[in-house]
């Protein structure tokens, strides 16, 4: 393990406490260590964030114990729930101030950030059910807040319009009128008669459907019934249905006030450029309290997704004349001038591949410090990448989020003539102000592909260690629009909890925290996201688990590993040559637009002409996945697929790379239950593979922004089941760069399954990006070992 030395300050000049911030995080429950790790994702390390409506004014307590370089305000309205957080929380950094967060209640353009979570609908609730109340609440917050800050806004969400059908269980409780002995159905018809019941008029139209012509729609469970309500009434039940001890003070609010397309469009004429805009539904309450609860439809009788347990908001205040959205027009036309389409043809099988290249190598420069036993990496936020918004109506995000076309990445830079030394300090120098004299020395990074089935793309990373700076300054324009984001140190570990909740959806950013944190010995922090539910090993037949016929959930089976160190001994393969484009069927294209950057009143202030790669039939959506299975040792197993991809070739000079099974989805594709329903399905036909229920492996993220729209979610499976056959020779599979009607093979492509802790310390022998985020994930989230890297 490397020994981190001081470098350039005092190391006695500590202030955070490693081990006490582990242990306070993991203190939390889950839905605290979700919201700070949400709030924190996309706030300055240092600062003034005022919480607005901090309740006890333990996540005000929260967000100052883990951050002591932020000044937190906690603010509420009641004086006696503001003496008591004085009394029940007092640390340095940490205030609270009585005041009306509809109000102004500091100086204009003081706060550095706000934070509202599950406030505003008390806002419009204990307003006379005015919804406007919750916009002029954050016009008078947006005045407190300094240009480049942030407000951070937690609450539930409005599914839109439209009427919906319901079923749930009548026969769960009585029929009576007491809400904590009443059936679901029960307590759904006493609802709609005392919804918002402190309006003149509560309640809303409820319609019980008892009769249905004959296979029009399906039929409600034995025992439940169904009716008819609107999509908004029925989110606000199902939200709601058991908190039935404090039944009477529940139906006095309103949750939800605005749908996800008002908040974005409130965001945008307050002048905050919307940084993330995401439903977010708590896997517990999802698999405890949604799942089997009951079953929410349209009118059609096609199954809906549940509601959002909360939606998140972020925007940054800009500038006045500053872009705070994108809008995507025809371009002019004009012939294709950045990027190329090649065309390699398997000599093995015949099959024709896409790949698009850009001109030059990309290099991610990655500086960072350390103040104490913490790391920072000074990262560009708020950067403009609006191919991202492209393909959003063809295929929109899974998880439901919305336009966050402004991302937080590495300093990316275009490798030309210059040596890398040289690239680095002018880079630095120009885009942070950091001069060359405040650089203490540079470590090679990693070397990976970000997305090898469609791009030719390799990115080389670079460690830079710097002086200490808490900058948070305007980057150099080189973008073209009205910004190119700022430069801010941000906490690596922070960088890590917003890459689990959906906050950072740029990966490459995150893989290279995973290893400059790795490489000091620095420990990753609990992880925040979903859990992972993986059984001990069982003495059943390798490949099989009886508890996974009984569909226990975590079932897990048990095979025999293949060591890493056996597959990189492998013979190397060539297995591609370059063909004409007559010999390719077309899989990918590239496209090109005008995208128009626009200020908060709708015009344009800046335009570009940009291309962009997306696949012709295919949409812009991969779901890439963990295998997860354990060995007769228990040891943690990964499945990987030794597989041949041209982008590979065109590298390394050899075809072969190991990669996690990932595919481009279709079209149709447009929740999270399609793709895990796709994901299973190619599991069992290209691999002879079964697995359990699917896991959110952390959020969605893209793996080249300047390249292609491209939006990956992973997700972990754990595999139940291995087909006897799934060791035979193997067949070319499917793949994302080539043609979807290529006929399917006749037998399961082989997976080797390689032991977690190996693949994570030897990941520089993995190029393959999408392999290396699940596996960094999964053993952050099942607590295995992760070594620094090592030299390839």
């Amino acid at each position: 393990m490397t020994t981190r030395e001081p470098a350039g300050y005092e190391a006695d000049q500590r202030r955070d406490d490693l081990s006490a911030y582990a242990r306070y995080l993991a203190a939390m429950d889950a839905s605290m260590r979700q919201k700070v790790a949400l709030t924190a994702a996309h706030l300055l390390c240092e600062g003034r964030v005022a919480d607005m409506g901090m309740g006890s004014g333990q996540g005000s307590a929260a967000l100052a114990q883990l951050y002591p370089r932020l000044e937190v305000i906690g603010v509420d309205i009641d004086p006696t729930v503001v003496e008591l957080a004085r009394r029940a929380h007092q640390q340095p950094n940490l205030g609270f101030q009585l005041g009306d967060i509809a109000a102004p209640v500091f100086p204009p353009e003081s706060l550095d950030g706000i934070f509202d979570s599950s406030v505003l609908h008390h806002v419009t609730s204990y307003g006379g059910y005015r919804h406007a109340n919750a916009a002029d609440a954050l016009a008078a917050q947006v005045q407190q807040l300094a240009p480049g800050g942030v407000l951070v806004v937690r609450d539930f969400v409005d599914p839109g319009p439209g009427q919906v059908l319901l079923d749930v269980p009548g026969d769960d409780g009585d029929g009576g009128p007491d809400p904590r002995s009443a059936s679901t159905a029960a307590l759904l018809e006493r609802f709609a008669g005392e919804f918002r019941s402190l309006s003149a008029e509560p309640g809303f139209p409820l319609a019980r459907v008892d009769l249905e012509p004959p296979g029009a729609l399906p039929a409600p469970r034995p025992g439940w019934r169904r009716y008819r309500l609107t999509h908004k009434h029925a989110a606000e039940f199902v939200l709601r249905k058991d908190y039935r001890a404090d039944w009477e003070a529940e139906v006095k609010e309103e949750y939800t006030y605005f749908s996800q397309a008002q908040f974005e469009a409130l965001f945008a004429r307050l002048g905050l450029r919307v940084l993330s805009s995401t439903p977010l539904r708590n896997p517990w309450i999802v698999r405890n309290r949604f799942a089997g609860r009951f079953d929410l439809r349209d009118t059609s009788g096609a199954r809906l997704p549940c509601p959002p347990t909360n939606y998140l908001i972020v925007g940054e205040k800009v500038k006045a004349g500053h872009g705070v959205a994108f809008r995507l027009r025809a371009a002019e036309g004009g012939p294709q001038q950045f990027l190329r389409i090649e065309h390699h043809q398997d000599r093995v099988t015949g099959r024709v591949f896409d790949l698009a290249a850009r001109p030059h190598p990309t290099l991610d420069i990655v500086p960072f410090f350390f103040a104490g036993e913490t790391a920072y990496v000074l990262a560009r936020t708020s950067y403009p990448r609006p191919i991202a918004h492209a393909c959003r109506e063809e295929t929109p995000p899974l998880d439901g989020s919305g336009p966050a076309d402004y991302l937080a990445e590495p300093l990316a830079v275009v490798q030309t003539e210059f040596p890398v030394g040289h690239t680095v300090e002018r880079t630095l120098e120009r885009a942070a102000g950091v001069p060359a004299a405040a650089i203490h020395r540079m470590i090679p990074g990693t070397t990976y592909y970000p997305s090898p089935g469609g791009i030719l793309e390799e990115v080389r990373s670079i460690l830079v260690e710097v002086e200490p700076t808490f900058v948070n300054a305007p980057s150099d324009n080189v973008s073209g629009f009205s910004t190119s984001g700022r430069i801010r140190a941000i906490e690596a570990r922070q960088l890590l909890r917003a890459a689990q909740v959906g906050g950072l959806p740029d990966a490459r950013l995150e893989l290279n925290v995973y290893d400059l944190l790795a490489r000091f010995g620095l420990p990753f922090g609990p992880w925040i996201g979903d859990e992972i539910a993986l059984a001990e090993a069982r003495a059943d037949q390798p490949g099989s688990s009886a508890a996974a016929a009984a569909g226990a959930r975590g079932a897990v089976a048990v095979v025999q590993p293949t060591p890493l160190a056996a597959l990189l001994e492998r013979p190397s393969r060539r297995r591609f040559s370059r063909v004409d484009p007559s010999a390719s069927a077309g899989f990918l294209e590239v496209r090109r637009a005008r995208f128009e950057e626009l200020a908060e009143g709708g015009g344009v202030v800046a335009a570009r002409e940009l291309e962009y790669v997306v696949p012709r039939a295919l949409g812009a959506l991969t779901v890439s996945t963990a295998l997860l299975a354990r060995a007769p040792s228990g040891e943690v197993l990964l499945g990987v697929d030794d597989h041949d991809l041209p982008a590979a070739q065109s590298f390394s000079g050899n075809s072969e790379l190991l990669v996690a099974p990932a595919w481009r989805l279709p079209r149709s594709a447009r929740a999270l239950a399609d793709a895990e329903a796709f994901a299973r399905a190619r599991l069992e036909l290209e691999y002879g593979v079964q697995v359990g229920e699917a896991v959110e492996l952390g959020g969605a993220y893209r793996p080249s922004p300047g390249l292609t729209p491209e939006l990956v979610q992973p997700l972990a499976f754990v595999v139940t089941a291995v087909a006897p056959d799934a060791a035979a020779p193997e067949a070319a599979a499917p793949d994302a760069a080539a043609p979807p009607s290529a006929p399917a093979r006749a037998s399961a492509r082989r997976l080797h399954w390689v032991p977690l802790t190996s693949l994570v310390a030897g990941r520089e022998h993995l190029p393959d990006g999408h392999l290396r985020v699940v596996a960094l994930r999964a053993a952050h989230a099942l607590g295995a070992p992760i070594a620094p890297p090592r030299p390839r």
